[in-house]
């Protein structure tokens, strides 16, 4: 198949071009960076530097779009809040101007958005069917999928990602400091609903291939846990590391609005993928932990 992918040079996309490469996919990444895509996603791959490099006869049989600026590394000031918006929504509402005017429409359009979508619901268990919540990481999350579900005579898939656990980076690398401690933030208590890189990209794979899957779908692991309990796994799969807690008031201090993504959480399952069959490698955290830190 033709593929193209936004932000296929992140943790996500990286991994993601290596295993449709693999599957002996065509594959397009669209990279305000063109010259590092053969680096970071292998030579085999092309590269787009603008969106209208895409002409009414270029055929793409799957559109994948992973693109938008990371949420966490700056403050959210009303000039960075506008900057998320548009690498998400903007990007996004390019995405279905193109598909409109494709003389051949892709079959599918696999859209990212996240569990924030899901605001901070405490012990609340939540599926595809629950509501939104509140706050401006849900908010960006309700835009982008509204953005995506105007594509017409496309089956679109919204992928409501949680937190992706790859030893290359992402929550991990955040988690596990320099000096051989693990970090809990506040009080512990709050959910972390994850997922191992492999499923992740091995989902996309089935999210293309079954047509009974539409809408939002979560992408997790069945078994969420606490913060306090995803730290006390990393303490056991890595021998030698000190648990560290983080305080409320410090990671405020330091992050502004932007410690509710530490602070709050969500207790999400992975309900459509589940009842469609999927089987997942890494069901549970210690699985995955020590796939990804013992070796």
């Amino acid at each position: 198949m033709r593929i193209l992918i936004t932000g296929g040079t992140g943790l996500i996309g990286r991994n993601l071009c290596k295993l449709l490469h693999e599957k002996g996919h065509q594959i397009t990444v669209f990279s305000r960076h063109p010259e590092s895509v053969s680096v970071k996603c292998g030579a085999a791959v092309k590269a787009f530097a603008s969106l209208d490099e895409w002409q009414p006869d270029t055929v793409f049989d799957v559109v994948i779009n992973l693109a938008g600026e990371s949420i966490a590394d700056k403050a959210w000031t009303a000039k960075r809040r506008q900057a998320l918006l548009d690498s998400r929504v903007g990007l996004t509402e390019k995405l279905i101007d193109k598909i409109a005017g494709a003389h051949v429409k892709p079959a599918v359009l696999l859209s990212g958005s996240a569990i924030g979508y899901y605001g901070n619901r405490h012990d609340e268990v939540l599926d595809e069917s629950s509501t939104a919540g509140q706050g401006f990481a849900a908010d960006l999350c309700i835009a982008w999928e509204q953005a995506a579900l105007q594509a017409q005579g496309v089956r679109v898939c919204l992928l409501r990602t949680g937190l992706v656990l790859s030893r290359d980076g992402g929550i991990l690398a955040k988690m596990l400091l320099p000096l051989g401690m693990g970090v809990r933030f506040g009080s512990g208590m709050q959910w972390m609903s994850w997922i191992h890189i492999d499923d992740y990209t091995q989902l996309i794979l089935r999210l293309i291939a079954d047509e009974q899957i539409s809408g939002p779908v979560n992408m997790t692991a069945p078994n969420p846990v606490s913060n306090k309990d995803f730290t006390r796994a990393l303490v056991d799969v890595r021998h030698g590391l000190v648990s560290l807690s983080a305080p409320s008031a410090l990671l405020n201090l330091m992050l502004g609005e932007r410690a509710a993504l530490l602070l709050e959480g969500q207790r999400v399952l992975p309900g459509k993928v589940l009842a469609a069959g999927y089987s997942f490698r890494y069901p549970d955290l210690s699985s995955a932990l020590g796939n990804l830190l013992s070796a």
